[in-house]
């Protein structure tokens, strides 16, 4: 019974939360559980800034935001692939700014209060947020106090939010501006170059030298009498170990069955160009006829010599040649063109012109004071290209006065009736087959990857130390599915088939996985095992000559008992060391010898110098100007440097990549 007793007690409390578990299973669903799970789960994390982790779902409502930024800002909701990754990196960005750069501005004493925000929108303070903002400038250009006034109080009757939401991030961005010009200022102003500073580098930077020298190389062939010994390469990885910092990757390797038309689908293509080439050369509604058989479209370019080479050779070789006007089906690999010159006239390249809206009241008026400028051909306005000077022509909305023009050219409009095979059904089904063999082959092992290869007659491309925002696999894109599933795998894993674009069957294997944090020594040892052997190697070199030469000081001597001879360099700049093929060492060692002294034996990084000074210059091809330049590169790269220092000090994790 006293044990009953003390298992009742002691164990209560867990029977209790067991009981109170099994009834919320009754109560929630499975998949409510599963959600708050997976929540609290890092596995779900977009990254971590500076500790903080950022979850999947407050980042994509950041997102969300920045896309109807994007929307209020550009005036239309489609986003292509690169617009979405800009706006997603601009969702990220503004959280590192919140989680870091903000904070370590305030730590450095830096703060921007509300009374400095309301000098911002009132234009006491100029913020690029808002004079270069088009809807708060006036019709000279210049940002109006008044039209932010406007913007407030109709922000005010917008039911939607989203005026409100785009003042929250015009004054989030100001503000983090405002942040940025403060810190930045901390490190511009304070990289001062004094003139004894200045004159220093003048002179450095001007001093060349004459040098004569014997070099002996180490040679290609290994020295087995060189070892470098395990002990010898820990010992260097563990002072070194700060430069084998990694970031997680993989290695793969991979097979890719690419979809080509078949011989069938090639003569297709040219079939159909062939069935409807009558009607192309006859047709009077070209727009009409090319939209509905052609993958190419009319445009009303003028096109001149040699622009039409961005189509193909023959296309333009036909066009500007002596021919009828329209050609017989021209062959470019798997493509087809029929050509037919539309319209020929003598068109300049670009003309001077004043506009201003068509539909503007008093357009006269408004042409007489409207900035005339030089324009180039832009899709809508051609027909301004062909307008006579001093005339008037509309187009696009707007109308045109026609001040001057360059030098007319011969041109063209041309209409190019084009087909390109694709794989039929058919086709793609056989590709996909010869896929789905080697997979089945495969069966998701390396070790039958590798028999598959051998079997199948197949290539495996590698891929060594692949990102996990690895997207593009050689000459393929968007090929994040691999990555992922790579990324998911364990070692000896191999894939099923991946589609990417319907147009590739990539099968792939894991090699390997490189965990974040430091390289094995294992996986840098030989990197370390040359470094250390190029050192002993020197130091061996070195011994041997300084042996060979020994009481020797002329270098002819030198040059003869090394059997070798003596080489020369003028003007040698040790400001310019990358460009003057010299050993980096050398070049060093002699910068700052005495002149008419013997130097060496010196263990360079491809062989062992003796050498000699033979005299020095002072030129003045590096300027004050030129020092000022290289300071005020330098003050440039250390700013750009201050985000990427920081993220890396606190150690930012950006996982993004898993999810999208």
């Amino acid at each position: 019974m006293a044990a009953l007793e003390t298992i009742r007690v002691k164990f209560g409390v867990v029977i209790t939360v067991l009981i109170a578990v099994a009834l919320l299973s009754f109560i929630i669903d499975p998949t409510t559980l599963q959600s708050v799970s997976s929540s609290m789960s890092s596995k779900y994390d977009v990254g971590e800034i500076d500790g903080k982790s950022i979850s999947y779902v407050d980042y994509q409502a950041d997102v969300e935001k920045f896309t109807t930024i994007n929307e209020i800002m550009s005036g239309s909701s489609a986003q292509n692939e690169q617009q979405q990754t800009a706006i997603r990196n601009a969702a990220w960005q503004s959280l590192v700014d919140k989680y870091l750069f903000v904070k370590n501005a305030e730590n450095a004493g830096i703060y921007v209060g509300k009374e400095e925000m309301n000098d911002i929108v009132a234009g006491n303070i100029l913020s690029p947020v808002f004079t270069q903002n088009p809807a708060f400038l006036d019709e000279n250009g210049n940002f109006s106090p008044a039209l932010v006034s406007d913007f407030l109080a109709y922000k005010d009757t917008d039911q939607t939010g989203r005026l409100q939401l785009y003042w929250d991030y015009l004054i989030e961005t100001a503000k983090n501006q405002e942040y940025y010009s403060k810190y930045m200022s901390l490190f511009t102003q304070s990289n001062f170059t004094n003139s004894l500073m200045l004159n220093e580098q003048i002179a450095d930077n001007n001093n060349t030298f004459n040098v004569e020298f014997v070099m002996v190389p180490f040679g290609y062939v290994q020295d087995t009498t060189v070892v470098v010994s395990d002990s010898e390469i820990k010992a260097y990885y563990d002072a070194h170990k700060k430069f084998y910092r990694q970031q997680a990757s993989r290695d793969i390797e991979y097979v890719v069955f690419e979809v080509t038309p078949s011989a069938e689908d090639i003569a297709a293509a040219n079939q159909s160009l062939v069935d409807v080439y009558d009607e192309f050369a006859s047709t009077e509604n070209m727009r009409s006829f090319l939209l509905a058989n052609s993958d190419r479209q009319i445009d009303n370019h003028w096109y001149k010599a040699g622009e039409l080479n961005t189509i193909a050779k023959a296309v333009n070789d036909y066009a500007f040649g002596d021919n009828a006007s329209v050609s017989e089906v021209i062959s470019n690999g798997n493509t087809f063109y029929a050509v037919r010159v539309m319209e020929s006239a003598m068109i300049p390249d670009s003309v001077f012109v004043k506009y201003v809206p068509s539909a503007s009241e008093n357009v006269d008026s408004l042409l007489n004071v409207a900035e005339p400028m030089w324009i180039t051909q832009t899709p809508g306005f051609e027909d301004v290209m062909a307008a006579a000077k001093n005339s008037r022509i509309t187009a696009g909305g707007l109308t045109f006065e026609v001040l001057d023009r360059t030098a007319p050219v011969a041109k063209k409009r041309v209409a190019v009736l084009e087909k390109t095979a694709v794989a039929s059904k058919e086709t793609v089904n056989g590709f996909y087959s010869k896929a789905n063999t080697f997979a089945t082959k495969t069966a998701g092992k390396y070790e039958n990857f590798q028999k598959a290869l051998e079997e199948e007659g197949v290539y495996a491309h590698p891929v060594n130390k692949m990102l996990e925002g690895t997207n593009r696999l050689g000459a393929i894109d968007n090929t994040r599915e691999v990555t992922r599933w790579a990324f998911d795998a364990k070692v000896g894993d191999a894939s099923n088939i991946i589609t990417v674009d319907n147009n590739y069957f990539i099968i792939a294997a894991l090699k390997n996985i490189h965990k974040e944090g430091y390289s094995p020594v294992e996986e840098v040892s030989t990197a370390i095992s040359n470094i250390l052997y190029n050192q002993k190697i020197g130091e061996k070199k070195a011994a041997e000559v300084a042996e060979k030469i020994e009481g020797l000081t002329d270098m002819e001597a030198i040059a003869a008992a090394l059997e070798t001879t003596v080489s020369t360099k003028d003007g040698v700049a040790f400001a310019s060391m990358g460009a003057q093929g010299l050993d980096p060492k050398f070049i060093g060692a002699a910068s700052v010898a005495e002149e008419g002294k013997l130097y060496g034996p010196l263990a360079g990084s491809i062989g062992v110098y003796v050498y000699k000074v033979t005299g020095r210059d002072t030129g003045a091809f590096f300027t004050e100007d030129d020092a000022k330049a290289r300071d005020a590169q330098m003050t440039q790269y250390s700013t750009q440097m201050l985000v990427p220092t920081m993220m890396d000090d606190a150690e930012v994790k950006d996982n993004r990549a898993r999810f999208y």
